[in-house]
C-alpha cells in the first residue's frame, strides 16, 4: 500500500478506507451527542420479545424524553407501582454514509410515564409529531448504563467537551433552535453543525 492508501493488487488499483479507530465516549460526552439529535430508536419488550421503534426525543436533566399516543406500543409500557420503570434502551447516532465516521451511544435505564400534567403540556410543544395523532403522555427514561463510541480517523485529536458541559442532573441539553420554532421542526442546514 502506497503513503496515500492507495493499494496496489494483481497490477490493479484500489482505494483503501483511510485508518479508522473507535474511542469509548464517557457518559457526559455520550449524553451530550444525544441531545444533539431529534431522532433515536428505543428498545423494549413487546409480547416477550424485543421491539424496536424510532422515535423523537430531547434530553432534559440528563433525562430522554419521547412523546407517546394512545394507540401506539409504548403507550403499554407502564410499570407496576413498586419499580421505578420498564428497562428499556435507547440508542441515537450520526454515522456519515459516505465516510462512515460519526458516533453512536446506547442508553440503558428506567421509562416511566410523565405523571404531572404541566411538564407533559409542556413536553407536546417541545416534540414535534411525526404521525397526526394526539400526544397521549410522554415517557421519561432515566439513564442507569450510558455507552457509547466515536468512529474517526486515525490520528485525528478527540473532540473536547466545553467544560461543564454533561453534568447528569442539572443541566438542560437542548437543540440550538430559533426562539419561536421547535427544534425538531428547523430546517436541516439551521441545526447542522
Amino acid at each position: 500500500m502506497d503513503q496515500d492508501g492507495t493499494q496496489r493488487a494483481f497490477g490493479r488499483v484500489r482505494e483503501t478506507t483511510p485508518a479508522r479507530r473507535m474511542r469509548e465516549l464517557d457518559r457526559a460526552e455520550a449524553l451530550r451527542l444525544v441531545a444533539t439529535v431529534s431522532l433515536g430508536r428505543i428498545v423494549f419488550t413487546q409480547h416477550a420479545l424485543p421491539a424496536v421503534r424510532p422515535v423523537n426525543h430531547f434530553v432534559e436533566d440528563g433525562d430522554i424524553i419521547i412523546r407517546i399516543h394512545d394507540d401506539g406500543a409504548l403507550a403499554a409500557l407502564v410499570a407496576p407501582a413498586d419499580v421505578p420503570g420498564v428497562v428499556v434502551a435507547y440508542e441515537a447516532d450520526v454515522i456519515d454514509p459516505d465516510t462512515h465516521l460519526g458516533w453512536s451511544v446506547v442508553v440503558t435505564g428506567y421509562a416511566s410515564l410523565v405523571a404531572d400534567v404541566g411538564e407533559v403540556d409542556r413536553y407536546a410543544k417541545l416534540l414535534c409529531p411525526w404521525v397526526a395523532q394526539p400526544m397521549a403522555g410522554a415517557l421519561r427514561i432515566r439513564p442507569d448504563l450510558v455507552t457509547g463510541f466515536r468512529l474517526e480517523v486515525e490520528g485525528t485529536r478527540p473532540a473536547s467537551v466545553a467544560p461543564g458541559a454533561g453534568r447528569d442532573r442539572g443541566v438542560s441539553y437542548r437543540w440550538a433552535a430559533a426562539p419561536a420554532r421547535r427544534a425538531c421542526c428547523l430546517p436541516r442546514r439551521a441545526y447542522r453543525r
